[in-house]
């Protein structure tokens, strides 16, 4: 259950960073993010890559010149994404749009896709080198809101890497913008769905109420050093196929059999996870995960926003209980926690944010997990078809490294569509985790 990372080592040669301006002229002007946008948890770039294979049918397409002609393009539509971030009072952030453009590097990698092997998943061998790190371009504020690097490959593919700073959109969001610049790439003159600002549709209320409880922002002292630096942590990469999902259904209660495969996920994780950090027993722990909240708004969010629409709910209780009680504790307090999230639950979440300063949810005793399995990335065509991998490019990112953990849809070796998780423990700590899923896997042993 846990993919080893490949040792391939390969050369990247980098064309000078550029700029990629849009197409046309475009409106100078101030907009302002959404009180969801702008909360400091949301304040990080989050990175994303992309495998396609060679396509004959596009034979004498060179994919790093149709790409950026393409961006070029598209942002017209979305020349918010070629502007800068600013802060304002009260840590409002707004966008400037200048019309400056976001990064683009051309670059050509001495490997094939048959390297990397059967299994595309994080993480990914020279990762850096796909992306590349433009010195002073990665900050929050007054830099670039996109960095793209398309490298071609030797055997005539390319991989598409992609930074997003998180605050002016989320994975959907994202999607939204490269399916644009896939369908310009095709020939149309606009994209399908035409971009939504309209950011204030998810402001706080004047004045701001809190009717609902967060804890998902409580503010936790770290009373034994819970928070690890990302560089004495282990990083482990877990495939869930059809198999052990099945399995772990046989542990769920009857009343709760109707659970979907991301709350039981969730549940039994954060359960191990709990069990591997060795919380004192009468101690709070908490699991908070993202849930899409565009639908439970009356009306629903338009299509075509492309802002950052997600709650973050969070399920609490005691290290002794969520340990020592069965699955089905744990997935129904995931269950309650995720229905909570209501039109008045998202009013009051920003209500609550702008209150208290635009806070950083809580990170203490947390187990944080985004689902991107649905958000499309898999999709995404440029013309060289659906690419064999899209995703993220590695695991543990955010405001602060390591605590996020991402639900990532791969396909494996053996044709089996799955999910991988990316979990980043202590030494110590991910040795008992990996005992935890191994009762799991000998579970299954024994079933067959």
């Amino acid at each position: 259950m846990a993919p080893q990372a490949t040792s391939l080592v390969f050369i990247v040669r980098r064309c000078k960073p550029e700029l990629v301006v849009p197409a046309k002229p475009t409106p100078h002007e101030f907009k302002q993010l959404s009180d969801i946008d702008d909360q400091e948890g949301l304040r990080f770039q989050i990175p994303f890559i992309q495998f396609y294979k060679y396509d004959p049918s596009m034979k004498g397409r060179d994919p790093v010149r149709v790409i950026r002609e393409a961006l070029a393009k598209t942002l017209v539509f979305y020349y918010p994404f070629a502007g800068r971030l600013r802060e304002g009072p009260g840590r409002k952030l707004v966008v400037e749009c200048t019309g400056e453009g976001i990064v683009f590097i051309e670059a050509d990698a001495d490997v094939t896709l048959e390297q990397f092997g059967d299994t595309l998943q994080p993480p990914f061998p020279c990762w850096e080198e796909l992306l590349f790190e433009v010195p002073g371009s990665r900050g929050i504020l007054n830099c670039p809101l996109l960095h793209i690097q398309v490298t071609r490959l030797k055997c005539g593919g390319f991989i598409f890497a992609i930074g997003l700073n998180h605050a002016i959109s989320d994975g959907i969001g994202l999607v939204q913008f490269m399916m644009a610049v896939g369908e310009v790439v095709r020939g149309a003159s606009s994209p399908s769905i035409l971009p939504v600002w309209q950011r204030h549709l998810l402001d706080a209320r004047d004045p701001p109420r809190v009717t609902y409880s967060h804890p998902e922002y409580d503010e936790v002292v770290d009373t034994k050093g819970t928070i690890i630096p990302l560089d004495d942590m282990s990083h482990r990469f877990f495939f869930f196929g059809p198999t052990e999902i099945s399995t772990l259904r046989k542990f769920v209660p009857h009343h709760l059999s109707q659970c979907s495969t991301f709350e039981l996920l969730i549940a039994y994780l954060w359960r191990c996870r709990t069990i591997a950090i060795q919380p004192d027993p009468d101690e709070e722990v908490r699991v908070i995960f993202a849930v899409n909240a565009s639908a439970k708004l009356n009306p629903p969010l338009p299509t075509g926003y492309y802002g950052n629409s997600f709650a973050l709910p969070a399920a609490v209780t005691t290290a002794e209980k969520l340990c020592k009680k069965p699955l089905g504790y744990a997935l129904e307090l995931v269950k309650k926690a995720k229905n909570k999230v209501n039109e008045e639950y998202m009013r009051s979440l920003a209500d609550m944010l702008v209150i208290r300063g635009r806070p950083h949810f809580t990170v203490v005793r947390t187990f944080v997990v985004s689902d991107l399995t649905r958000a499309g990335f898999q999709k995404v065509d440029f013309g060289w078809g659906k690419p064999i991998y899209g995703g993220p490019a590695k695991g543990g990112v955010g405001a602060i490294p390591g605590v996020i953990c991402t639900f990532i849809p791969v396909k494996n070796g053996m044709g089996k569509n799955g999910i991988v998780v990316p979990i980043c423990l202590p030494a110590p700590a991910m040795e008992i985790f990996v005992k935890e899923l191994d009762g799991l896997s000998k579970f299954i042993v024994s079933s067959l």
